[in-house]
């Protein structure tokens, strides 16, 4: 039976370390406005500030909403280091990207290696490469296979 895991302090630090924290709205890459650790959503828009508690606050909702799509659609147990870098995809592409996802399909079907070599698959927007993506895919690739 598979027990459901919770996000470690190993993979906060990869996501605020790749997100970093950014107290006035931008726009990301993918013209997404954003906030905070990487905050994005309806409640997002230009013009907006937050303060350092508040950024806290919503990558504590938001990491725990990619948390629990990985419990959710991962059928397998996990490692902490699995389920750490699969958490920082999620968090970072969204829930419906990783439930479409070959690496979610593969993830399943117990080929743990093979889906491991999806993640720099994952390095593009707007069908263009990108150099930061590619290193945070390779980041997760590290931590997913670390033992």
């Amino acid at each position: 039976m598979k027990v459901p895991m919770q996000y470690s302090k190993t993979g906060l630090a990869l996501t605020e370390r790749f997100e970093g924290c950014r107290l006035e709205s931008y726009q990301d890459q993918g013209g997404m406005w954003t906030i905070g650790y990487g905050h994005t959503g309806p409640d997002v828009g230009p013009g907006m500030t937050c303060t350092p508690q508040q950024a806290q606050a919503w990558l504590a909702l938001d990491t725990h909403a990619a948390a629990q799509t990985v419990n959710d659609l991962v059928q397998i147990q996990l490692s902490q280091h699995e389920f750490d870098a699969l958490v920082d995809f999620v968090f970072n592409l969204g829930a419906g990207a990783f439930a479409r996802s070959t690496m979610l399909r593969l993830l399943n079907m117990g080929e743990i290696a093979t889906a491991a070599g999806q993640f720099a698959l994952w390095d593009h927007i707007g069908g263009r490469e990108v150099a930061g993506l590619l290193r945070r895919r390779l980041a997760e690739k590290a931590e997913f296979l670390s033992a």
